[in-house]
């Protein structure tokens, strides 16, 4: 059973960089008291041995629960000053790993810094009713990347048609979501949208609306449509996966026809007020995992206690504890199949076109072209770049830099997580 309550966030215990690997996500600020490995290696054995994995997934918990250990191997460090030695663990560099995302999405953020434009930007969601999360937890290499598809499709006809007053190539950036506050399965994209396009002749930029885009409910039925037609399509072609009881006769079609009366989710937020407020928002998004070390408030007696925002009470700050295995499978519900990315950019931001469509942009809006500086490749010289904290130096005197003495070898695993074809949606499917 699951107890919710009001909660103040538990505080952060001090930290030094004893221990941590570079990149670390807490960099200067205090580590987080508890971490999402803490769990896994606590109670992932015993997890493992009642629930069927995927291989993805049992190489996720594996990645987390060795990351920055002994496990990895690393380094010893020793300051010239004051002889203070520390070990220096390697880090996993899984993309589903809390502590390996905070360089990454620094990283990528100094890169979107050259592509943002002198306009509005507009935050689009496009959610998938809760009715497809088994068919999406058998099949999500396809419904993820059918969601990417006909969201893009949808906001390019529509940016495309001037009866909705652009009449142009937009400029998107989506990523794509599968949780809520409390780890459930909800699928869903939040979309980047600047508040524009590009003539198709490249002769001008047609400004947006500046209250809003497009009308969302012509823009939530069309993506609904879209979505659909796809699906069946799938489905007749056999490229479905339906176990269980998703293999009753008929399962998708009456699926479709339920999921074509039904009014799907979508929203629409004003523009942001400067493009520094673009990349804030974005920073919360792009990399972001299922939960955040620091969300979690008490791991014991087999039960994971974590904080959360209820959206339905005015995001107000609670807190939620579930058995340790449920917390679990919630997070493994999470993993994104291998290799798919999790964001994608169209229209004018799309890869093939983009220096030439981004400079056209600037041109037309009296933009100068972005400084080009060439960031650090080293990881140590490229975080001091990003976040101004240099890890070499000495925590413990701060007179000195921290030199390398000697490699510390990779050490034997104890276990090696074992990977069953799983024979329906155990772990991902939702029990909400």
């Amino acid at each position: 059973m699951e107890r919710s309550a009001l909660v103040n966030p538990a505080p952060l215990s001090p930290s030094g960089i004893g221990g941590e690997g570079v990149g670390d996500s807490a960099g200067s600020q205090p580590r987080p008291r508890l971490e999402v490995a803490d769990v896994f290696r606590r109670y992932g054995d015993a997890f493992r041995r009642t629930h069927s994995l995927t291989l993805g997934q049992a190489k996720v918990m594996r990645a987390i629960e060795v990351c920055r250990t002994a496990a990895l191997g690393g380094h010893v460090e020793e300051c010239g000053h004051c002889a203070f030695r520390r070990p220096v663990y390697n880090s996993c560099r899984n993309r589903h790993c809390p502590k390996c995302q905070k360089l990454a999405t620094e990283e990528w953020l100094a890169a979107r810094q050259a592509e943002l434009l002198p306009v509005g930007y507009f935050h689009n969601v496009f959610t998938l009713p809760h009715e497809i999360n088994p068919l999406a937890a058998a099949n999500p290499r396809l419904i993820y990347t059918q969601l990417f598809r006909s969201v893009a499709a949808v906001l390019q006809a529509f940016a495309a048609d001037p009866r909705y007053g652009l009449g142009g190539i937009p400029g998107i950036t989506a990523v794509l979501h599968t949780w809520d506050q409390q780890l459930q399965y909800h699928l869903h994209l939040h979309c980047i949208i600047a508040a524009g396009a590009l003539a198709f002749d490249g002769s001008r930029w047609i400004a947006a609306n500046p209250k809003f885009l497009f009308p969302i409910r012509a823009l939530a039925a069309a993506y609904r449509a879209h979505f659909l037609n796809a699906l069946k399509r799938a489905g007749r072609r056999g490229e479905l996966a339906l176990p269980g009881a998703l293999a009753e006769p008929g399962y998708v079609d009456a699926l479709i026809e339920r999921m074509a009366g039904k009014d799907w989710v979508c929203f629409e937020r004003a523009p942001f007020a400067t493009t520094d407020r673009v990349l804030e928002y974005l920073s919360r998004y792009t990399h972001r995992v299922a939960i955040g070390n620091q969300r979690l408030l008490a791991i014991d007696g087999g039960r994971v206690t974590f904080s959360y925002r209820d959206r339905k009470d005015g995001n107000r700050v609670k807190e939620l504890t579930i058995g340790a295995h449920e917390f679990i499978r919630r997070f493994l519900m999470h993993v994104v199949p291998k290799g798919m990315p999790r964001m994608r950019h169209y229209g004018i931001l799309c890869n093939r076109r983009k220096t030439e469509h981004l400079a056209r942009c600037r041109e037309l809006l009296g933009q100068a072209a972005p400084v080009k500086t060439q960031a650090p490749t080293e990881q140590v010289a490229l975080l001091l770049h990003l976040t101004g904290f240099d890890v070499t130096r000495c925590p413990q005197c701060g007179l000195a830099n921290m030199t390398f003495v000697e490699d510390i070898p990779r050490q034997r695993l104890v276990f090696t997580p074992v990977a069953r074809p799983s024979a329906g949606p155990t772990v991902l499917g939702d029990t909400s």
